[in-house]
């Protein structure tokens, strides 16, 4: 019983990992390590299959419901989905999830059969490939992979190399070695568990010498940017009477001074769906309006909006990002054709499609939004002077892969991404670690990509990242502002951005054979 505790007291733990809150930063990469160390333990000392696949059972459901917790408060709050089934709703969900890490640890403790070194070797291989496997299956959800937890730690140097299923894979192996290294102790093989720890010191020395490694030039002039937060509620950003009210709250904040009247912003990015209806149901009087604040501005905003378009390919529905400026046409506004375009590529299941068999969940859960038509991979980038900004909206960063496409030329000779924007809305989950969560994601993705990321979310986090991850500036979560940051765009790619995740599947795949090999020697 108590070492079944002690795996829900780890699992809570390693969820709070990937925020900067409430843990301290600076806590969250040992943590990690140590929390995912203890479970490391119990499938190493399991003595079967079953005994390893519930020992990382208990671990990972206390793990993911503490992680997604906030998935209860779009469901209950917002979508009135009654409290017990909601809770339902994110158990069940974690539960699923839960089976990935439990498959990790039944693979392990069958191929190593307790066997140290190769435990260690088969451990680091079986995590990332299940987190690999967690970021496609059924579309994928692959929040709270466990290199978020490193962003700050001397392991992210891997990020620009395996991405962050390779940095995950790191902190998996040095799990491993800290619990080989207690094996060998208690066998009395000092020795060997002196190899241990200076294998964990070779770790940490690769990644120190590949944080030194320059991935990216700068491109172009730094460019004036403002972001901007509306912190609106969900129920007056979709309620007929208030919709117009929280728009021009946005475009308030928008019209405010310069933070230097030098370098006024060049591009103003409105966080997702700021315009919360589909575009040619607003008045052309209103887009008129637009455009003119655009003009006074002498900015390019880009705007999230759900798109309703008509032309040769039908009839369409999308989650989009506009880029206008004074310049741009009423006509093409209301039509949403003609106009720099982002149509969301990787829609969220029950809030942008609905999965079959599962229209009856979204009725129940009564949250307005419906079927999205989803976006192709070779959509163009925006240019604004001499920076190219690739869109990314709601969860989309979180598939680190999916972006690497933006970041090369078009075939039709359109630029690559020199910098990464997102805009979010998730005022649906509350002032939860879900921002803090999504801040973690956001800053992984600018070390594989080396481009920085800007980030204009209703609620938080809005922030500016830089090409190699750290935090350049960020407003308070749940409270209206706008950001204004200078930004250096970048060029020069990453062995990650070249190869996405092959190099860190191939790393695991080598693991595991390695650890079957040694298994079998004498």
């Amino acid at each position: 019983m108590m070492h079944r505790l002690l795996l829900l007291a780890a699992g809570v733990l390693h969820a709070l990992s990937f925020s900067a809150s409430p843990l301290p930063a600076w806590s969250l990469s040992s943590t990690q390590i140590i929390t995912l160390a203890i479970l490391a333990w119990y499938v190493l000392k399991a003595n079967s299959i079953r005994q390893a696949a519930w020992s990382a059972a208990w671990f990972s459901i206390s793990n993911f419901c503490t992680g997604i917790y906030w998935l209860f408060i779009s469901m209950n709050t917002y979508g009135a989905l009654a409290a017990p089934l909601a809770a339902t709703a994110v158990f069940l969900l974690s539960a699923y999830l839960s089976l990935y890490p439990v498959l990790a640890a039944g693979i392990t403790r069958y191929l190593s059969r307790n066997h140290i070194v190769s435990f260690v070797l088969v451990w680091a291989g079986s995590m990332a490939l299940s987190e690999w496997l967690r970021s496609f299956i059924f579309t994928g959800f692959p929040w709270n992979s466990t290199g978020y937890a490193h962003t700050d730690s001397v392991l992210s140097g891997w990020a620009p190399v395996l991405g962050a299923y390779g940095v995950g894979f790191m902190a998996a192996l040095v799990s491993a070695l800290l619990v080989a290294c207690l094996a060998f102790l208690q066998k009395a093989q000092p020795k060997k568990s002196i190899f241990c720890l200076a294998s964990i010191a070779g770790v940490f020395i690769i990644s120190l010498g590949l944080k030194q490694i320059a991935w990216h030039q700068p491109h172009g002039n730094p460019i004036s940017i403002r972001l901007v937060q509306g912190n609106i509620s969900q129920d007056r950003k979709f309620h007929p009477d208030t919709m117009m009210e929280s728009m021009n709250e946005n475009f308030d904040l928008a019209l405010l001074e310069p933070a230097d009247p030098e370098a006024p912003p060049k591009v103003i990015i409105f966080p997702e769906t700021i315009i919360p209806g589909f575009q040619n149901r607003m008045s052309p009087h209103f887009w008129q309006s637009v455009a003119q604040l655009a003009e006074h501005t002498q900015s390019v905003f880009f705007m999230g909006v759900p798109l309703h378009t008509l032309d040769h390919r039908g009839e369409r529905v999308t989650n989009s990002v506009i880029a206008l400026d004074g310049n741009t046409s009423v006509e093409a506004l209301m039509s949403g054709l003609g106009l720099p375009v982002y149509d969301k590529q990787h829609l969220v299941p029950f809030g942008e499609f609905i999965p079959y068999g599962f229209r009856w969940f979204v009725h129940a859960i009564g949250i307005p939004l419906g079927d999205f038509d989803r976006g192709t991979s070779t959509q163009r980038n925006f240019v604004v002077q001499d920076q190219v900004f690739a869109p990314n909206i709601c969860y989309e960063d979180v598939f680190g892969e999916e972006l690497l496409p933006a970041l090369f030329a078009r075939p039709d000779g359109s630029p690559g991404a020199s910098i990464l924007f997102n805009v979010s809305n998730l005022a649906w989950f509350g002032n939860t670690f879900a921002l803090g969560q999504h801040l973690q994601i956001a800053r992984m993705r600018s070390m594989e990509t080396a481009r920085p990321m800007v980030r204009a979310t209703n609620t938080g986090t809005t922030a500016a990242i830089d090409a190699s991850g750290n935090l350049i500036a960020a407003l308070p979560t749940t409270i209206p502002g706008v950001l204004d940051v200078q930004v250096q765009g970048t060029q020069g790619y990453t062995l990650y951005a070249r190869a996405g995740n092959s190099l860190v599947l191939v790393l695991s795949l080598l693991c595991i054979g390695l650890g079957v090999f040694f298994r079998k020697k004498p």
